[in-house]
């Protein structure tokens, strides 16, 4: 095998700090905009923060209109509603969203295809779905986030339940990247404690995934042509998850006990940020794979602060529920890398058995202490659903190929069943 020797790295222009989301009209006017849709979802609308952002965007003479058409953990039909309701009202200049990852990933969609050929499935990622890349330019995205988790307003990716397979799945693709992150931590305020302690556990998850990733250099040699935004771990999206990592350890506990705490919401909007632009680029691996099928296969729980209309497991908390176990798993491929991670959430702390143990128990102890589920069975789970969720576990192997180590049914199986009951 001839090994990779280049890695890539993008991310889009970023503007942070209190009072950024007030100057994006100014922004957009620097495209040559003139309409530009709002995307946002029924209980960000309800904050206010979508129209203020509409507003402004007029103040600067431009037609902006607010659509709260986002469902929150977004599907392949909720996505195609929005999708056909752009078109609908369209042409669009630019589009705007505000709110989690599940608006800003329904933005992309929108922005996908209203600027592409073809349908919402072609594009999802293979084998879910058609895996078909975008032909042309899309318009400008200004993503600005209202929770502290996801990260899409960094990324390529734009995740979604499959509703038939029941599963989640995402396109991928640089052309998805957002134009413009605008990450105004005032906007974070209003976020509920159970959303801050599951959206967090994403951002945690963003940066141990990537910090932990197989090596850029491991890879066969790729073509131009062949490359894709998740490159593997590489020294700058290195330096991003390290700051995420020792940003989290002085503010999560904090920003779960204390909401109207500034200091920490600003501290943990930053690691999202830092976070994004790490993941971004290296990818993320077996925590994520398993929560696809975990938040896609969920019969009967209803998370605190989430809308109760409908039962989910929330992105953040499925990425948690298997990251104990997972990163047990994978510490043989780089036991240094496991160990610095923990030494940077827990700075101090003395590992209490044999060091594979080291960051799945400093993981287990901060989960018990932001409220986390115990285990997959606390959501819903039992043994007798292993089998089907490492099918859908297997089916994410754009993820699984970033993991450290290969990983068959037989180790996703392992993982799930260790991760039943945490403590």
């Amino acid at each position: 095998m001839t090994a990779e020797t280049v890695f890539t790295y993008a991310a889009p222009a970023l503007k942070f700090g209190p009072g950024a989301a007030d100057e994006i009209g100014f922004d957009l006017r620097q495209y040559d905009v003139r309409r530009v849709l709002v995307v946002t979802d029924p209980g960000v609308a309800a904050t206010g923060h979508p129209e203020r952002v509409a507003e402004q965007i007029r103040g600067f003479g431009m037609e902006a209109v607010v659509t709260d058409l986002s469902h929150v953990e977004p599907t392949d039909e909720s996505m195609v509603a929005a999708v056909e309701h752009a078109r609908e009202h369209g042409p669009w200049d630019a589009f705007v969203a505000v709110g989690g990852g599940s608006a800003i990933d329904t933005a992309k969609a929108v922005n996908l295809l209203t600027t592409n050929p073809g349908q919402l499935m072609d594009y999802v990622n293979a084998p879910v779905g058609g895996g078909m890349a975008p032909s042309r330019p899309l318009k400008p995205l200004v993503a600005v986030p209202t929770t502290t988790g996801t990260g899409s307003e960094s990324t390529t990716i734009c995740v979604l339940d499959v509703l038939a397979q029941k599963v989640k799945s995402g396109i991928s693709h640089a052309r998805l990247r957002p134009t413009l992150a605008v990450v105004d931590p005032r906007l974070t305020m209003t976020q509920p404690t159970g959303v801050t302690a599951a959206a967090g556990m994403d951002i945690l998850c963003h940066a141990l995934e990537s910090w932990t990733a197989r090596p850029y250099d491991s890879y066969e040699a790729k073509r131009p042509e062949e490359r894709v935004p998740y490159c593997g771990a590489n020294p700058i999206a290195d330096m991003w998850s390290r700051q995420a990592l020792s940003l989290l350890a002085g503010s999560f506990r904090r920003a779960v006990r204390d909401g109207d705490d500034e200091e920490a919401r600003g501290q943990m909007a930053l690691a999202a940020t830092f976070a994004g632009l790490g993941f971004g680029n290296a990818g993320v691996h077996i925590p994520h794979a398993n929560a696809y099928p975990i938040a896609g296969r969920v019969r009967d729980f209803h998370p605190e602060g989430y809308p109760d209309d409908e039962p989910m497991v929330p992105h953040g908390m499925a990425v948690a529920l298997t990251a104990p176990e997972a990163f047990r798993f994978t510490f043989e491929a780089s036991p240094e890398r496991h160990l610095q991670a923990a030494a940077l959430l827990a700075p101090g702390a003395e590992p209490s058995g044999a060091p594979r143990d080291h960051l799945p128990d400093v993981l287990v102890t901060l989960m018990r202490d932001i409220g986390m589920p115990n285990g997959i069975a606390a959501v819903g789970y039992t043994e007798a659903d292993v089998d089907d969720l490492v099918e859908g576990t297997m089916k994410q192997q754009r993820l699984l190929a970033t993991a450290p180590r290969d990983v068959t049914e037989e180790d996703a199986a392992t993982i799930l069943r260790a991760s039943l009951e945490l403590w």
